[in-house]
């Protein structure tokens, strides 16, 4: 941790203690009943809701890029142990690209769940590989298994309470939430030890763009006559924020300031 600026630190701290108290104090949150009806239902080649399904693709491209990346750019990480996070991430999208294309050929609860579960992998991956190069390599990496647990809890638990008639999809609302305002969070407050590391904006400014052409599936239809609905706009989008970071582990060398590193960036030993 920066000894410089503790209170950088803190102000993470607090923010996720202040989602985990959120989690289980509000109120249950059912899961919408119309959150499975999609504007497009065309089919093609006996594929049911084609576009849906087949725009996954574009998760498996980015995340099977991504995992190329990981193994043969050696350049774009100070320590080994750092390729855990990416790992994990790019296995999440490639995964989500299956589990969402799966969800989409039945729209249900059931399967909404495989759709859901590979997406809390990815968050895990990218919460922590920013907080291993932002705040401690040590920390970072320390946590990724706890993340990739506390997130596939909060699917599993949404389940439950589903199929227990008393549905409750809060805790992975606030998961989802939480790890992209955390990413934010941590670029603006912490350096980040490489160079392009401006680039998680973009990641930022591409899932944020996918949640709006998600909220306006319908409208997104009408405005392209039929062509694209923004549930398909979403796919792409999101996929785009992988290929983002694709090509900032690509670019990124490490900073020069920070060659001899500070303590609370360490190698793990």
């Amino acid at each position: 941790m920066s000894p410089a600026h503790p209170w950088r630190t803190a102000l993470f701290a607090v923010f996720t203690l202040g989602c985990a108290v959120a989690a289980v104090l509000i109120p249950a949150l059912p899961q919408p009943v119309d959150y499975h009806a999609f504007v497009d239902e065309r089919a093609l080649w006996g594929i049911p809701n084609f576009m849906n399904v087949v725009s996954n693709l574009a998760f498996v491209a980015a995340g099977a890029a991504g995992l190329i990346v990981v193994a043969r750019s050696p350049s774009a990480f100070e320590n080994s142990a750092e390729r855990w996070p990416y790992f994990v991430f790019f296995t999440g999208l490639v995964l989500t690209g299956f589990g969402s294309a799966y969800y989409h050929l039945e729209p249900d609860n059931e399967t909404l769940f495989w759709d859901r579960l590979p997406m809390t992998i990815a968050f895990a991956g990218l919460v922590s590989a920013q907080l291993a190069e932002r705040i401690s390599i040590r920390l970072g990496v320390a946590l990724l298994p706890v993340l990739i647990v506390v997130g596939a809890a909060s699917v599993i638990y949404w389940r439950a309470t589903e199929r227990a008639g008393v549905g409750n999809v809060l805790p992975y609302a606030i998961l989802q939430g939480y790890t992209m305002a955390v990413v934010l969070l941590l670029a603006l407050t912490h350096g980040s030890r490489y160079t392009r590391g401006a680039d998680i904006y973009w990641v930022f400014a591409a899932y944020l763009a996918a949640k709006v052409a998600e909220s306006l599936d319908a409208e997104m239809w009408q405005a392209t006559h039929g062509l694209v609905s923004g549930h398909t706009l979403k796919h792409l989008l999101a996929a785009l924020s992988g290929v983002v970071v694709c090509f900032m582990l690509l670019r990124r060398r490490e900073q020069p300031t920070h060659a001899a590193a500070a303590p609370g960036l360490q190698r793990p030993a």
